[in-house]
């Protein structure tokens, strides 16, 4: 079992995901809203004949092409997003969506959009209960647009990601979301390990510690249901180390730093799944992590063109207005140096799970303003785990 997946093509020559910033305009509040969100739509925005000019610019990278996301503020808040939608698909780029719990996540809107060919939408939950959803996102009814939406999706057939941001408010909610991601179904909870740029704040983080004892949570989880890290590389690292140590038998406590956090964690699984999953080997986690990073395999376009390496490393490499998104992926000095992991500074560069992880530059920027400094929320040190040499994937690079 790779443990890392890796795409079958040079993530320097193209990427695996092409995420476009649709709109900012947007009627929820969110704490964390990277973008911001703005009442309406921006004027300026790439226009529906600049969109589609975009997603030609996307095919032009070759096959296998990449997944291309339009995400927000909220998608259905820009009156073209089904045009848009449907010429990617005419073109056979992969689209999907990523609406806001709100009140145009509706039936007419999920079938308008399923019959532009979009198969796949990604939804955000943040707390088990409408409490916590709503006060993170800031507008009551939220949780309960969001959960309906989520059902008609399903209903239509359309496969759903399941978004979550970890803070300090939902912590120790996330065996509960976890048990309802599982109850309703989705194809994969991402997990998002938040960034403190746009609205987001250190004052709503984790600590480094308790990063630890999430990622080691998820991965318990992950025998259950499909997970997958965003803005938190260091998960590559832990299924690593924990599948290692499943594997010779070994007691993870004795040789990972886990908190008291760890622990009331796994308490709260084995409370909401205190059965083992029987439907497949105990063992193996259900998704593995993807070999993807800010500028290498991801690239994210705002919604005036800018080319950044992620939504959350808001610096420019280009402008698709008027340089080719494909010259700026495989040459920008910014791309480039981000996808030389020897270019890493601090623990991050010496670190022996650098070439599978290499941490969250985005993170590492709006922390520092270097977007090649170390993981400030990562509380490993390089070195400390004894087996690393015996984990083949650390050699494949």
């Amino acid at each position: 079992m790779q443990l890392i997946r890796q795409p079958k093509y040079d993530l320097k020559q193209r990427p695996f995901m092409v995420i476009w910033e649709t709109t900012q305009a947007c009627d929820l509040a969110c704490k964390h809203c990277r973008a911001e969100s703005q009442k309406d739509h921006n004027p300026f925005a790439l226009s529906c004949q600049e969109g589609k000019n975009l997603v030609d610019q996307v095919l032009a990278f070759g096959e296998p092409r990449p997944l291309f996301i339009m995400t927000g503020g909220d998608p259905f808040k820009r009156y073209d997003i089904f045009d848009l939608a449907s010429y990617a698909s005419e073109k056979r780029l992969p689209v999907a969506l990523s609406p806001s719990g709100t009140p145009l996540l509706n039936q007419e809107n999920l079938q308008r959009l399923k019959d532009t060919g979009c198969k796949v939408i990604s939804l955000s939950l943040d707390g088990a209960t409408s409490e916590i959803h709503d006060s993170f996102r800031g507008v009551p009814g939220s949780f309960d647009w969001t959960v309906n939406g989520w059902k008609i999706a399903q209903s239509l057939g359309l496969k759903i990601q399941v978004n979550t941001t970890v803070t300090r408010y939902n912590l120790m909610d996330l065996p509960d979301i976890f048990a309802l991601v599982r109850e309703i179904g989705v194809m994969t909870w991402s997990v998002f390990f938040l960034v403190p740029t746009g609205r987001g704040s250190t004052k709503d983080e984790i600590t480094p510690q308790d990063y630890e004892a999430v990622m080691n949570f998820l991965y318990d989880a992950s025998k259950y249901i499909g997970i997958k890290t965003t803005e938190g590389h260091h998960y590559k690292r832990v299924v690593l180390q924990r599948a290692y140590l499943e594997a010779n038998g070994l007691p993870v406590k004795q040789y990972l730093d886990l908190n008291d956090t760890y622990d009331a964690l796994m308490e709260g699984l084995h409370r909401v799944a205190p059965m083992p999953p029987t439907h497949h080997n105990p063992d193996r986690i259900r998704r593995t992590p993807l070999h993807v990073n800010a500028g290498d395999g991801f690239v994210f376009i705002s919604l005036l063109g800018e080319v950044f390496p992620s939504g959350y490393l808001p610096v420019s490499a280009g402008n698709v207005r008027n340089t080719s998104l494909s010259d700026i992926y495989q040459f920008s000095p910014l791309f480039q140096s981000l996808r030389n992991k020897e270019s890493l500074k601090g623990r991050c560069g010496k670190c022996e799970f650098n070439p599978v992880c290499g941490g969250s530059r985005s993170r590492a920027y709006a922390m520092s303003g270097d977007a090649l400094a170390e993981e400030p929320y990562c509380s490993y040190q390089p070195g400390t785990f004894p087996f690393s040499r015996e984990i083949p994937e650390l050699s494949r690079e």
